[in-house]
């Protein structure tokens, strides 16, 4: 609705208040894009927590702190991601759509086509995404079941044994552990550059079959 700025400033203000008045300031919620002195230090640095809402959300929630924190939690390496796109023969899209999102839109679109012409692309995302839509294979997973799906392809990838040895490591003796259901001891499994995995094995992935 067309209104000038003093009749916004005050529809805002009124509903802000009736918020305040029925005690329920978690209502409000703030979010923002980009920087700026007036949207960093007042806007989203001190409205919400004089008005007592703890909903307020910056650019980089979706953006290049959520994309650093997968390598950093994972790798210890929060920062950007170079990825090698231009070897690259299969590529698992997984919750995400770099045609249209992300730091290398452009670069993506350039390599897409090359990487469906000498590998595969598989898209693990419950919408219909620009990626999706190209990809070989799509996997309509439902919303909020993707580390079901990624502890059943774990528990694959384990009990068939097909790990990196030469990254993760090995059983001692040579002979696989990892059965469904079964706990494995720690100190039969010789890691190199994971840490916790048989660990991991024993508390999640064990009976989390497809």
């Amino acid at each position: 609705v067309p209104m000038r700025w003093e009749e916004a400033l005050d529809t805002l203000a009124d509903k802000m208040m009736e918020l305040r008045k029925n005690n329920e300031p978690e209502k409000l919620m703030y979010m923002r894009g980009r920087y700026s002195p007036t949207s960093t230090d007042l806007l989203y640095g001190t409205l919400p927590k004089i008005f007592g809402t703890p909903n307020y959300y910056s650019h980089s929630a979706i953006c290049a702190e959520a994309e650093k924190m997968g390598p950093g939690y994972t790798q210890g390496f929060f920062g950007y991601r170079g990825y090698d796109l231009a070897k690259t023969k299969c590529l698992v899209v997984w919750g995400c759509d770099p045609l249209s999102s992300n730091r290398q839109v452009p670069n993506a679109i350039a390599k897409f086509s090359d990487i469906l012409d000498r590998g595969t692309v598989i898209a693990v995302d419950p919408r219909m995404s620009a990626s999706v839509a190209k990809a070989n294979e799509w996997l309509p997973i439902k919303p909020g079941e993707d580390g079901a799906l990624a502890a059943g392809i774990a528990h694959v990838l384990l009990t068939v044994g097909l790990w990196s040895k030469e990254f993760v490591g090995s059983f001692k003796d040579g002979k696989n552990l990892f059965k469904t259901g079964a706990t494995v001891d720690e100190t039969a499994f010789a890691e190199k550059q994971t840490h916790g995995i048989v660990k991991f094995w024993n508390i999640e992935l064990k009976d989390r079959t497809p």
